[in-house]
């Protein structure tokens, strides 16, 4: 029998808990763009920047600048709006 996955409820992160999720998402799309696997690095991107979106100024802060900054150059010049 496999292992039992853990999902999380995405819709009541707060706090830390988002924070920590949107870290593990943007890593995850680093890892599959990695891989060139462009359909898992779209879909996870996507899904960050939904909850990225959902944090305040100062929690952006606490993401790290090196995943904010990955995340904003692979969506605006790879997954953009005219791609």
């Amino acid at each position: 029998m496999p292992a039992k996955k853990n999902k999380v409820d995405v819709d009541k992160l707060t706090g830390n808990a988002l924070i920590k999720e949107v870290n593990r998402r943007i890593r995850l799309a680093r890892t599959q763009w990695d891989a060139h696997n462009n359909a898992a690095t779209r879909r996870e991107r996507d899904r960050a920047i939904e909850l990225y979106e959902q944090l305040s100024k100062a929690e952006r802060e606490k993401v790290p600048q090196v995943l904010r900054v990955w995340l904003r150059y692979r969506s605006e010049k790879y997954f953009g709006k005219d791609k």
